[in-house]
């Protein structure tokens, strides 16, 4: 789901994150209307971290459609996003996350980006995006980026942002034959208000050690810093800005998981088991990439002896 985008899960990198300066929520609203694509994304990404909101909203995908209620706030630098499922048997996922912390493309030290811009600098790397500022969602008036990657291996991306606060109001994303894969909406959007005090600020992150390796990623595709409290040994997660692969390997101690790809709704997941001296190992990779794509990462995967 794209809620926030940012509602990936981090996982350990080999670089530490730069220390950024702080974000004060309180003059987001005073900024200039952006006036590129580029600009409104990195809005977008600000936004995501400086607002409390109640919301509605609608996912639909190979599983099927569901109704969600969301709820966004930010106390003490903390954001505290709840998910709670609406159909079916009660399901309430919450996550806490470092309010501000962007890491995942933090600018070189020194620069004049801050790092929702060295962020959207990187998506526009990769993705062509256009920009439509008439749109219409939810009863909220839009703009509409459109995201067309400049290769074959990433899928479409559709984003639909609020003209008045920047907070992410539709996600349509879509394979190379415009097929939709998956829809997120927002269809009511409740009183969103500014944080008041500022977030992020100086975070640092652990350098872990692993036994293995990936040789093989899609061009732009970096791997994310860890998050303070969230450590992960067998874990990697990369992401070129808009789609993430989370990478986990694993001893084979236990029954194994069928090899080759499977679909699970809207990602996919690619599973392999490889040999290391005694040691058997199982590879899997799940993120929303082309099923090949995918299955050639965990292919690439090398075993240190």
């Amino acid at each position: 789901m794209a809620w926030g985008l940012v509602v990936v899960s981090l996982a350990p990198s080999s670089v530490n994150a730069d220390a950024q300066p702080a974000i004060a929520c309180s003059a987001v609203a005073d900024e200039s209307v952006p006036d590129s694509a580029q600009a409104w994304l990195a809005r977008s990404m600000v936004a995501g971290h400086c607002y409390d909101f109640q919301a509605r909203a609608v996912t639909i995908d190979a599983l099927g459609v569901r109704t969600l209620a969301l709820s966004h706030r930010i106390r003490e630098g903390v954001r505290q996003q709840v998910v709670q499922h609406l159909d079916g048997p009660s399901v309430s996922i919450e996550r806490r996350s470092i309010a501000g912390y962007m890491a995942s493309f933090t600018p070189e030290e020194g620069g004049e980006l801050s790092a929702s811009q060295a962020w959207a600098e990187h998506v526009a790397s990769h993705y062509d995006i256009s920009l439509q500022d008439d749109a219409r969602v939810a009863g909220r008036d839009a703009v509409e980026l459109r995201f067309s990657p400049r290769d074959q291996q990433r899928y479409l991306h559709a984003w639909w942002v609020d003209k008045s606060t920047g907070l992410l109001l539709k996600h349509v994303m879509s394979d190379h034959q415009e097929r939709v894969l998956e829809t997120f909406q927002i269809t009511q959007l409740q009183s969103p208000s500014l944080y008041e005090g500022n977030v992020a600020g100086d975070v640092s992150t652990e350098r872990p050690s692993h036994s293995w390796q990936v040789d093989w990623l899609p061009e732009g595709f970096i791997a994310q810093p860890q998050e303070p409290g969230q450590a992960v040994t067998n874990q990697r997660v990369y992401s070129d800005g808009l789609a993430a692969v989370s990478l986990f390997v694993s001893p084979v101690e236990q029954p194994m998981l069928e090899e080759g790809v499977h679909r699970l709704g809207v990602s996919t997941a690619a599973i392999s088991l490889v040999s290391e001296g005694e040691q058997r190992w199982q590879l899997v990779g799940v993120g929303e990439l082309p099923p090949d794509m995918l299955q050639r990462i965990v292919q690439s995967v090398r075993i240190a002896p």
